[in-house]
């Protein structure tokens, strides 16, 4: 008989992505399935939910599930209260999926997730303080001050992709104008390229699509993502200026392009940054845990929170 496991599944404004993890971060097989669409059913979400879950699990017995979700968890982690990207409006994400799943449920937000991840096994190990951003379909985010991250009083706390960036600019799904995820995620890649190259109709382009065009020396993918990491490195900045941190550290799908989009971000740091040349420059650098830090952070989460 398989020994138990635990599993975490990061549950994404695209995708879901679900695996075992061990007690050292380590990541069986995992498994992948569609979030479905903004305006598709809570039942529909919570089903692929479970059965990716289950999946994850392969037939081992579950000890436990960590779920990180890209919306407002409230601070005791039971509800989601609000999910830009996700049908998810005031639920009770936690009891529901216990009572589907038949095991202990721990619930966060996800970039919360990833930075415990980072803390725990990756690039934040050994760090008083950190700033977490994730670049993927959005802008998720996470501070750890004094060796804990905060939650906020409402939980809420490192929503940094809702700060307004350009006042009156493009709508965001969160129901506001000119949100700094709307000019540094993948969307906001995808939009410049539509720009640039006069697709605008097209559904075809894709986050690693563009970053393949642009290691290959395609000039307008280069173009963009000197554009968005311009853009997300003047919000750093002003995260920077706010909360000094020992380290920043870029996780999410789009920060697997690498230096295409930390190079001019850390460029765009450093000219926006009050005093930058009378203070250290926090270091910027790619997420350790990769793509499957929400899911690792997830679990190391909800160790903690289930007991």
């Amino acid at each position: 008989m398989s020994d138990p496991v635990w599993v975490g599944v990061d549950i994404g404004g695209t995708k879901i992505l679900a695996g075992s993890v061990d007690p050292h971060g380590g990541v069986g097989g995992t498994v992948q399935r569609p979030a479905g669409p903004r305006d598709g059913s809570v039942e529909e979400l919570e089903s692929t939910i479970v059965e990716a879950a289950l999946a994850a699990a392969a037939g081992a017995p579950l000890v436990g599930v960590g779920l990180a979700a890209a919306g407002f968890v409230d601070a005791a982690g039971e509800r989601v209260r609000f999910a830009p990207h996700l049908p998810w409006r005031e639920d009770d994400v936690r009891r529901r999926l216990a009572a589907r799943l038949q095991v202990p449920v721990g619930l966060a937000n996800d970039a919360t997730c990833a930075l415990e991840a980072e803390v725990a096994h990756g690039a934040a190990r050994g760090r008083d303080s950190a700033l977490l951003v994730t670049v993927g379909t959005g802008i998720g985010g996470a501070l750890m001050v004094g060796g804990r991250v905060v939650r906020g009083s409402g939980g809420m706390a490192g929503e940094f992709g809702h700060m307004r960036f350009v006042p009156g600019g493009h709508p965001c799904q969160c129901g506001l104008q000119g949100c700094w995820e709307q000019y540094a995620s993948g969307g906001a890649l995808v939009r410049e390229i539509r720009r640039a190259t006069g697709t605008a109709g097209s559904d075809t382009l894709t986050g690693p699509g563009i970053t393949d065009a642009a290691l290959a020396g395609d000039p307008a993918a280069l173009n963009a993502f000197g554009v968005v990491g311009r853009a997300l490195g003047l919000g750093l900045a002003g995260l920077v200026a706010a909360f000094d941190p020992d380290c920043i550290v870029v996780g999410g799908g789009v920060s697997a392009a690498g230096e295409l989009l930390l190079a001019p971000a850390r460029g765009a740091l450093v000219e926006g940054l009050v005093g930058a040349a009378w203070r250290t420059v926090p270091d910027v650098l790619v997420a350790a845990c990769g793509p499957e830090a929400g899911m690792i952070g997830a679990v190391v989460q909800a160790r903690r929170q289930c007991g």
